[in-house]
């Protein structure tokens, strides 16, 4: 296969979490995973449902093994990093998926 893209949605208590969360992430974070080895990144600020917002981050890695290496090299330290900043926010939680690029 080709690409791989690796997902990380954080689903978040509110609308002024969800604006930091994603400020967070254009600031610096997305950037580092870059540096780790993600060809791109997208973020989306997903419409409110009720009381629920989500924040997604999607990056594109050249393959499975590129995938790999930044998943053992520098998730760790990154992930450390994100929940020192929101483990401790009441009511997030991160989805994360992995999944093959597929062109029509």
């Amino acid at each position: 296969m080709g690409m791989v893209v690796y997902s990380v949605t954080a689903v978040l208590p509110s609308a002024e979490i969800a604006g930091q969360y994603a400020r967070w992430l254009v600031e610096g974070h997305v950037q580092a995973v870059i540096q780790g080895g993600a060809r791109t990144a997208n973020v989306t600020a997903w419409d409110g449902e009720g009381a629920v917002w989500k924040v997604e981050a999607v990056y594109e890695f050249e393959d499975r093994g590129a995938l790999d290496r930044y998943m053992r090299e520098f998730a760790p330290g990154l992930r450390a990093e994100g929940l020192a900043r929101w483990g401790g926010v009441e009511g997030i939680r991160f989805e994360r998926r992995v999944g093959d690029r597929v062109v029509v």
